[in-house]
């Protein structure tokens, strides 16, 4: 069941979204990583859209596990125990993605369908 998020709380979660955005693209400047290689990857967790050919519940499945922090949170756990490049840049560049699709408002996904998410209903004239 969907919860109803007033729009103070759904601004509040759309600035925290805003700022991991900037806050990953800054640490990634920091690192003096190649933007090709970030942009060439940013779309990537967006493969997961393809779960929705198998229904409304393994798209949202899909989906959420492409889209949640624990994923980008792994892979920088991963870098602080072996210090290779490869995780932290992993990690930047999605938490980017999952900040910049926030931001937007595209949330995490309910089974009724890709519309409906925990920061409210896509295509709401109310958000």
């Amino acid at each position: 069941m969907m919860s109803e998020l007033t729009p103070p709380m759904r601004v509040i979660l759309r600035l925290e979204s805003l700022l991991v955005l900037l806050v990953s693209v800054a640490l990634y400047q920091h690192q003096e990583y190649s933007w090709w290689l970030f942009a060439g990857c940013f779309l990537i967790p967006d493969i997961s859209f393809l779960g929705y050919a198998f229904g409304k519940k393994v798209g949202a499945i899909g989906y959420n596990l492409a889209h949640s922090y624990i994923g980008p949170a792994l892979c920088a756990l991963l870098f602080v125990l072996f210090p290779q490049p490869f995780w932290l840049i992993t990690a930047l560049i999605w938490c980017a993605h999952i900040g910049f699709d926030r931001t937007l408002g595209y949330g995490l996904k309910y089974a009724q369908g890709f519309a409906y998410t925990h920061l409210g209903r896509l295509n709401d004239k109310h958000r």
